[in-house]
């Protein structure tokens, strides 16, 4: 039996929408298909009647900074993600998500927006986006928007992207160099500065043996200004039914020193607002409380360490 119909690849965002809309029977955007053709052969996709390969269009594979932010087209290919200096630069965090994405052959055709555009709680690429405060750029026929990573996801597998007539073009991450403030005194310019950097790091508890998917994962991104924790984004996967920001950990921690009495805090906090579920292939709810701790403070200690 045929998965699809008709194949298309247009060299435009235009042209992509055209064809999704014009098809005469259900259309979907195809990049790396690593999950998309699973899907589809294990009856886990509606039918497909048009795929629209998005591989050629520039605006989709562009990978540079642009308006103040690093920009990743969605059918950038993970592998080349994990070896961009310029995303290493700014987003360390997607990067060692993307080089424990699945194994080196799926990595060079997987594309970034099919990670996220699969909607899964725990999607390694996913979850390094959430924390480092990333929006996607999403096209349509009335027009291109961008939206709040969280604001794309209604569920587990379930996106807020309408596929058969949007697409997502790519994804803007924030940049940050080291900043200094300047303290004013009356008779002289300046009387010193204060420096605070910013870093991120993405790690995650996995099953030892074959390509293993998460059995949780954990993103950092902070700004530290001396001993302070002066701002912070935390993300865990799987933390609830969709990708979790850990945002009343991130209250208790903004603007503290990093010590045992607040980490323990903002550990209260993640747990007490996470709601970890129970997957038979792979943890416990409990456990995954259980080692959550663990976990996080690994990723808040390196990336403490790495923003020094």
């Amino acid at each position: 039996m045929k998965l699809w119909q008709n194949f298309l690849r247009p060299n435009s965002v235009t042209e992509a929408l055209q064809a999704l809309n014009s098809s005469p029977d259900p259309a979907c955007i195809i990049a790396g298909g690593t999950d998309l053709m699973l899907d589809l052969q294990q009856g886990r996709h509606s039918p497909v009647h048009t795929l629209v390969d998005v591989t050629a269009i520039p605006a989709l594979t562009r990978l540079e900074v642009r308006d103040g932010a690093l920009f990743v087209g969605a059918a950038v290919p993970i592998s080349q993600v994990a070896a961009s200096l310029l995303v290493r630069e700014h987003a360390e965090a997607l990067v060692e998500a993307c080089n424990l994405i699945a194994g080196p052959q799926v990595r060079n055709v997987a594309t970034l927006g099919g990670n996220v555009a699969h909607a899964l709680p725990a999607a390694d690429g996913t979850i390094a986006l959430l924390a480092l405060d990333a929006q996607a750029e999403v096209a349509g026929v009335s027009g291109t928007r961008r939206m709040p990573l969280t604001s794309l996801f209604l569920g587990p597998g379930k996106s807020a992207i309408n596929k058969s007539a949007e697409l997502i073009v790519g994804f803007y991450i924030p940049t940050h160099k080291t900043l200094k403030v300047f303290a004013k005194h009356p008779r002289s310019e300046t009387v010193g500065a204060e420096t605070f950097r910013v870093s991120s790091c993405f790690k995650r508890i996995m099953r030892p043996q074959g390509l293993a998917l998460p059995i949780l994962n954990c993103a950092v991104w902070l700004e530290r200004e001396k001993d302070i924790v002066k701002d912070i984004h935390i993300a865990v996967g799987p933390g609830g039914a969709t990708p979790f920001r850990a945002t009343e950990a991130e209250n208790t921690l903004r603007g503290q020193p990093l010590n045992e009495e607040t980490f323990n805090r903002t550990l209260e906090s993640l747990l007490a607002q996470a709601q970890f579920r129970t997957s038979a292939r792979r943890a416990s709810a409990d456990y995954r409380k259980h080692i959550a701790g663990g976990l996080f403070k690994d990723v808040l200690d390196s990336a403490w360490q790495r923003a020094k």
